[in-house]
């Protein structure tokens, strides 16, 4: 599937925070952990939580509802690396954020 516009650059969360944007009928967590951002699917494999409305703790993306985190580079499960969240291609072109869904 090509590149979908997901936001611009200027609406991308400060450093060591998440945002969720809407992209199609999708929800997509963004996350900036220490500059470097990353798309992941909005859902916890837990009980469904918006991962784009938790935090950035020790590097991870933190549910907000039962704290499971989640590495956002590989969207690994913290307690469990073979349990992962979908992690999708990301780039800025020319200040658009686009994402590979």
């Amino acid at each position: 599937m090509p590149y979908a516009k997901l936001t611009t650059e200027s609406e991308l969360p400060p450093t060591n925070e998440v945002k969720e944007f809407p992209c199609g009928d999708k929800m997509i967590c963004v996350a900036n952990v220490d500059g470097k951002i990353s798309a992941l699917d909005n859902v916890c494999l837990h009980h469904g939580g918006p991962l784009g409305q938790g935090v950035i703790q020790k590097g991870k993306v933190v549910c907000p509802w039962h704290g499971w985190a989640y590495d956002a580079q590989t969207g690994a499960l913290e307690s469990n690396p073979t349990v992962k969240v979908a992690v999708y291609p990301i780039k800025v072109e020319e200040g658009q954020v686009l994402v590979d869904i």
